[in-house]
């Protein structure tokens, strides 16, 4: 016990950022384990029980406002990404994360988007308190668990580099989704302006893909940034992929599929109908 101790010490102290350690939740993954063991065990078992004999909470207002602040939130981490690298010296082929004083700006957008993920364990608290269960699905709690992993790896060891396209691609789609969001916690009024639904998670499958390709070229190249991190993102996009392949299937085509077969069922219903009125008529004139 005593050799793995001075062991995770030991990568802690040389693997991780020197410029990261003193920030919030960086000096060891205790904090985030613990929050996010919670957040887990409020989502599935304690929040739902707790709500089980209470009427939803009304959080229209909160939501409204919430849903607001996500979409300024995600506009500045997408400025801040594409103003610290991306749109200035940052290869899309090789990437490695910049130590040197002007790379302190991307290592600040990569902390501010790992806050972001930490913010975003609010919609599933509201969904339970708004008895929304059929939404905590385990596509959701996984998404929401495994992003604040991700980007808190990101801020202590590699707060720079090829992996924080990931963070500029996820932000932009949250500011078309929390926008989708907003409109929609505004009223039944307004959802005749939501015709889009679908191609939120349709963008969402094109981040992945993205993301999926970006890592893959990297592999069999010569590049300073760690095998490991590309190798778990990929592994992480194919996942996502499927898992939210999965949702669309099962959530549009299932249901145009069964849309289209009731239309051909009311078609055929009407050529029958009209068929009996049209061999009526005949009886009749005989």
């Amino acid at each position: 016990m005593t050799n793995i101790m001075e062991s995770y010490r030991n990568f802690m102290e040389t693997k991780s950022d020197p410029r990261t350690k003193d920030w919030w939740m960086m000096s060891g993954p205790g904090p985030l384990i613990t929050l996010l063991i919670t957040y887990v065990y409020f989502s599935v078992s304690v929040g739902p029980k707790y709500m089980r004999d209470r009427k939803p909470y009304d959080l229209k207002n909160i939501m409204i406002f919430y849903n607001a602040t996500q979409v300024l939130y995600s506009i500045y981490i997408v400025y801040e990404g594409l103003q610290a690298g991306w749109l200035r010296d940052y290869s899309f082929t090789c990437q490695p994360v910049d130590y040197s004083p002007t790379g302190d700006r991307m290592a600040a957008a990569v902390w501010w988007y790992f806050l972001a993920k930490i913010i975003e364990l609010l919609d599933t608290v509201f969904f339970v308190l708004r008895k929304k269960n059929n939404q905590i699905t385990f596509l959701h709690v996984y998404h929401h668990t495994m992003m604040p992993i991700c980007s808190w790896i990101g801020v202590k060891f590699l707060p720079g580099g090829h992996g924080t396209l990931l963070g500029i691609i996820n932000s932009f789609i949250h500011i078309i989704m929390y926008t989708y969001y907003l409109i929609a916690g505004l009223g039944p009024q307004y959802q005749k302006f939501l015709w889009w639904k679908k191609y939120v998670t349709r963008l969402q499958l094109v981040q992945f893909s993205i993301i999926l390709i970006h890592n893959l070229q990297i592999l069999p190249r010569d590049c300073n940034y760690p095998k490991f991190i590309v190798t778990l993102l990929t592994i992480n996009a194919v996942l996502f992929i499927y898992l939210f392949g999965s949702f669309y299937v099962r959530t549009y085509k299932k249901a145009l599929d069964a849309s289209k077969k009731a239309e051909i069922e009311n078609n055929r219903q009407k050529e029958e109908s009209r068929g009996r009125t049209e061999e009526l008529q005949r009886l009749k004139q005989n």
